[in-house]
């Protein structure tokens, strides 16, 4: 089957919406839909298109999807630029690619390890003692940080709810800041590597660690050893920059006003400084499928250390993650991949171990901090991975 591109474009549309709590979305198995027959093995290319078509809704207004298998691809757009016009959503958009991030972190703190660089058992007290306080008694390995079981309590940000941290949307709080906040918290109290609890807080000072090791920022090191070579060349990390660079569809944010109505307000511009190893960088789904192939064919983190990304921690109850992906299972298929969101915008990468089927797919979704379920993302999921 030859690959093929497809774009869906809506006209604007109305926007009436409700605001829902505040959370980062995991990546989740999509919900059931009707199966295929066993002689389809390509993309689902009619299911594809109906899951972005009506874009702009009330839930998005635009979509940028990819879709693998080994006989053949599909790419397809569907929305709006922004909501000034009907201007067409680029396929070739940068976004923000929110928690997508940690899988760069992690890769890079793998190379290191492989490169002897860092030992992935050692405590990361005697990498940083300075950022330690004595509280922490007990061991933190460098692998607990990756899998998130070390126990150390969420760092400081610059607001407890929308409204407040849009209000401080450009201004600084550095990853020193933040992790110098949740070590004054103190350990959450239980041992090390028992409980998984996923934390920006751990690829904070993951990142940390990356600059303590090679003497160099974690932006150059990240795109030396991860993105150079995965060839992700409109990838960046954009420290204290609150613009996207280059070519980008607008995000947005539905705001309940004081009369029970909503708006849509406009969150493109935003600096994301706080966020940085765990968080922050900016991409394209041509890139992230990049990554995704790339780091699962072998070719940026090298054997033993690529298992780290493929194990979840041993004897913790309910452990889905390992280091910088998480798994679930659909239709008896396992699929490897990371979730990331920051509003405005929604990324996910994921795949089976093999490559025999995978999506990568930037979502401008309208809710994208909201821990309720977002019918555009669904759609797109369950007619990629069925």
């Amino acid at each position: 089957m030859r690959a093929r591109t497809h774009s869906v474009l809506a006209a604007s549309v109305v926007l009436a919406l409700a605001v829902g709590p505040l959370a980062a979305p995991a990546f989740a198995a999509p919900p059931a839909t009707a199966s295929r027959s066993a002689d389809q093995d390509g993309p689902n290319e009619a299911a594809l298109r109906a899951a972005l078509s009506g874009l702009p809704n009330q839930h998005a207004t635009a979509a940028l999807v990819r879709v693998g298998t080994p006989d053949g691809h599909w790419h397809g757009s569907a929305g709006v630029r922004d909501l000034a016009g009907d201007r067409p959503a680029r396929p070739d958009a940068r976004f923000r690619a929110g928690s997508v991030t940690k899988v760069v972190t992690a890769a890079t703190v793998l190379r290191l390890a492989a490169q002897d660089e860092i030992d992935l058992d050692a405590p990361v007290q005697g990498y940083l003692p300075d950022l330690f306080t004595s509280e922490f008694e007990q061991p933190i390995s460098v692998r607990q940080l990756l899998n998130h079981t070390s126990g150390i309590k969420p760092g400081d940000g610059l607001g407890d709810d929308f409204a407040e941290v849009y209000a401080h949307r450009f201004e600084t709080l550095t990853p020193q800041r933040v992790a110098a906040s949740a070590i004054a918290k103190g350990p959450e109290g239980f041992t090390p590597g028992t409980r998984q609890q996923y934390r920006n807080i751990n690829y904070t000072i993951l990142g940390l660690l990356i600059e303590k090791v090679t003497g160099h920022s974690y932006a150059s090191v990240a795109t030396r050893l991860v993105l150079r070579p995965a060839g992700m060349h409109h990838t960046y990390f954009p420290g204290t920059d609150p613009r996207i660079r280059g070519p980008h569809n607008r995000g947005y944010q539905t705001v309940e006003q004081p009369d029970g109505t909503t708006k849509l307000l406009d969150v493109t511009e935003w600096n994301q400084a706080d966020r940085w190893a765990a968080g922050d960088m900016i991409s394209t789904t041509a890139d992230l499928e990049k990554l995704l192939t790339e780091l699962f064919r072998g070719k940026i983190v090298p054997q033993p250390e690529l298992e780290e990304m493929f194990t979840t921690p041993a004897g913790v109850p309910g452990a889905r993650r390992s280091a910088g992906l998480e798994y679930q299972e659909v239709d008896g298929k396992v699929f490897w991949g990371k979730s990331g969101s920051r509003y405005g915008y929604s990324a996910l990468i994921g795949g089976t171990r093999d490559l025999s089927r995978t999506l990568v797919h930037s979502v401008n979704a309208t809710d994208a901090k909201s821990a309720e379920r977002n019918p555009v993302l669904d759609a797109i999921t369950s007619a990629a991975l069925k």
